[in-house]
């Protein structure tokens, strides 16, 4: 019956057609190289990273203390956006150093790197890692970067967040699968930085590790405070 045939053909043509675009729909202006790697569009996304929820083109300096273990463990992070960029999944990223101190030794020092969309969302494209043990590099931890392997970049702050919003920071299979879920709205946090209003909270999971917390982020400033269980992180000073 070649009349079935070729209905049956031009069905299937249809269903590949369709399953194409919506790929490309869902691949929200990630493209690939001829190794299928990701690459995003220069024209579309920016190092310049001005959300008002992570303004790291305002806010250079943020200094954090805290505790863990039931306060037995005092510690520090020290945040640091540098001048220099670096191009990621095809598009220039801006790095955020950051240094971990427990009871004053140095733990984990990382290379941090994002991007913005043209409609202001903030893209997380990876982190290098460096983990310290009594001053020497022991391991790589959770390191991935976007683009290399399965790796693809996170959203990590949306253009305009909702309460209920679920969105993946981090997508690295079997490496980093963080994932941050929209709780409030409109919150006010004091810490010793200073007292902040309309922030918003977030919930964090990293589904890897079984480990669940709680972020606050200020328009004009960004993170302020972490808290899990007993342990916390505040902000203590910034610099614009």
């Amino acid at each position: 019956m070649p009349s079935l045939d070729l209905d049956l053909r031009s069905l299937l043509f249809r269903a590949l057609a369709m399953a194409v675009l919506m790929f490309l729909i869902g691949a929200s202006g990630c493209g690939g190289d001829e190794n299928g790697a990701v690459v995003l569009d220069p024209a579309e996304h920016s190092s310049v990273v001005d959300n008002r929820f992570v303004p790291l083109a305002s806010v250079r300096e943020m200094d954090f203390e805290g505790a863990e273990q039931g306060g037995t463990v005092e510690t520090r992070v020290e945040w640091r956006v540098r001048d220099e960029t670096e191009t990621i999944a095809g598009v220039e990223a801006t790095i955020v150093d950051v240094k971990e101190y427990a009871n004053g030794s140095l733990v984990e020092h990382t290379l941090d790197y994002y991007a913005q969309r043209a409609d202001g969302t903030v893209l997380y494209l990876g982190e290098k890692v460096d983990d310290y043990k009594d001053g020497e590099i022991v391991a790589h931890g959770g390191q991935w970067i976007a683009g290399e392997g399965n790796a693809k970049p996170g959203l990590f702050m949306p253009a305009e967040p909702k309460v209920g919003e679920v969105f993946e920071q981090e997508r690295a299979p079997g490496v980093a699968e963080d994932q941050s879920t929209v709780l409030n709205l409109g919150v006010g946090v004091k810490t010793p930085a200073g007292s902040f209003s309309d922030c918003l909270k977030t919930k964090d999971e990293a589904p890897l590790g079984g480990a669940t917390e709680f972020k606050y982020y200020c328009p004009g400033v960004g993170l302020v405070r972490e808290e899990s269980g007993q342990n916390y992180l505040d902000l203590v000073r910034y610099t614009k």
